[in-house]
């Protein structure tokens, strides 16, 4: 319940905020600068937040990061009803959710281990996967109308209260604190550089943070141009577009649904390595397909096998790893989301030259490149099914419910 409403009220206030901020400026560099002042800090604050996450009692920190969230929406609200809101206004409260977003994910995602199980982990971690996909589709279309029936300040009432409901559902969650908590705590930096450490001694963590943040930095920008595509190619405009994100949160759903569906099986190895090829094919499928309607099922398979591919990973890395360093190496994780913005740039300058269409192809088939080279020369890839059966071993044994 918490998460369904945390997700709600992200995924609507991304189509909020830019809606406010060009109505605001009427400029399109306004919605960059709103992007990048949210991107910008979550990537730099990743570590430290995952390096805090390991230190402190993590419920706490959850809710205190939502509760600074919620004040930012009630203080857009509050300029809002008072006529007072201004361009700077939004720039300042969208850093400051830059930067409470890696204390929140990374404690998140520990404290998701701790309240299922190891031997439940996947199916958790697809189901939220699920609901943050489910959100995309419907977060934006509510506040959309929202919006348009009322205004601004009704769709800010309405993130600031589910917001104040995840909050609230975090209470009824136990104290979660990390495994090491009796041990002496070093300085924040030496305790940084041990998550750096830990990975370059862990190999099967280290491919596996590899191998789930390329697809996200080579292939996942294509979403930031599809509205250049949908023009290019269909000549559908903003309508299309809408379209597109839809189906693809809809196929994000369903890759949940069936890893829910197929449970924690130990061939982890298989689901991930195909999934990620046939997201490469299906996305290079998409941009071939002359018509508007038939290039939607390329689409929706593509999503829907991203979701699965980024699920079994996030949940293989959560196994691997020991419950003392789960909050830093859970911020490395938190890349991917400030890697796709990084993505854009790369994918929109060989879009402005070669169009959209060759330039997600070309990213498509360097992606099916990068995988099979993975599976071919990455020995520990290959054996990560075992490394997995192994961890989970040792944390069923180390479970205070064994």
């Amino acid at each position: 319940m918490g998460n369904v409403a945390f997700f709600f009220a992200m995924q609507g206030q991304m189509l909020t905020r830019s809606l406010l901020a060009w109505d605001l400026t009427g400029e399109a560099t306004a919605l960059a600068y709103i992007n990048l002042v949210v991107a910008v800090p979550m990537i730099f604050a990743s570590l430290l937040g995952g390096a805090i996450t390991d230190r402190v009692e993590r419920r706490r920190l959850i809710i205190i990061g939502q509760t600074l969230i919620a004040a930012n929406e009630i203080f857009i609200l509050i300029l809002l009803l008072l006529g007072k809101l201004e361009f700077w206004h939004m720039l300042c409260t969208a850093f400051v959710t830059g930067c409470a977003f890696p204390f929140i994910m990374p404690a998140r995602m520990a404290i998701t281990m701790a309240v299922v199980g190891p031997q439940r982990l996947q199916s958790a971690l697809a189901f939220t996967s699920g609901a943050m996909n489910l959100n995309r589709v419907l977060g934006p279309a509510v506040m959309g109308v929202i919006i348009a029936q009322w205004s601004f300040a009704a769709a800010f009432i309405l993130s600031a209260s589910l917001y104040c409901c995840a909050i609230a559902c975090m209470f009824g969650i136990k104290r979660n604190h990390s495994m090491n908590r009796e041990e002496v705590k070093k300085p924040l930096l030496k305790d940084i550089a041990h998550g750096f450490t830990y990975i370059r001694h862990n190999r099967p963590v280290l491919i596996c943070l590899l191998f789930g943040l390329i697809p996200m930095f080579l292939a996942m920008p294509f979403q930031n141009i599809l509205v250049m595509l949908a023009e290019e190619v269909w000549a559908v405009g903003e309508s299309g577009v809408g379209t597109f994100m839809a189906t693809g949160g809809i196929g994000g759903v369903i890759g949940a649904i069936w890893i829910v569906k197929r449970g924690d099986s130990a061939k982890r190895l298989n689901v991930m390595l195909g999934s990620t090829l046939a997201f490469g094919i299906f996305l290079a499928l998409f941009t071939q397909t002359s018509n508007f309607y038939y290039a939607l099922i390329p689409l929706l398979i593509a999503n829907t096998c991203a979701s699965a591919s980024q699920t079994i990973n996030n949940a293989s890395i959560q196994l691997l790893i020991e419950d003392k360093v789960r909050g830093r190496i859970s911020s490395f994780m938190m890349l991917s989301f400030g890697l796709t913005p990084i993505g854009v740039f790369p994918m929109a300058l060989a879009a402005d030259r070669a169009g959209a269409a060759n330039a997600i192809l070309a990213a498509s088939l360097i992606l099916i490149l990068v995988v099979v080279g993975f599976f071919l020369f990455s020995k520990t890839l290959r054996g990560l099914d075992g490394s997995v059966a192994d961890a989970l071993k040792r944390s069923i044994k180390k479970s205070p419910d064994s």
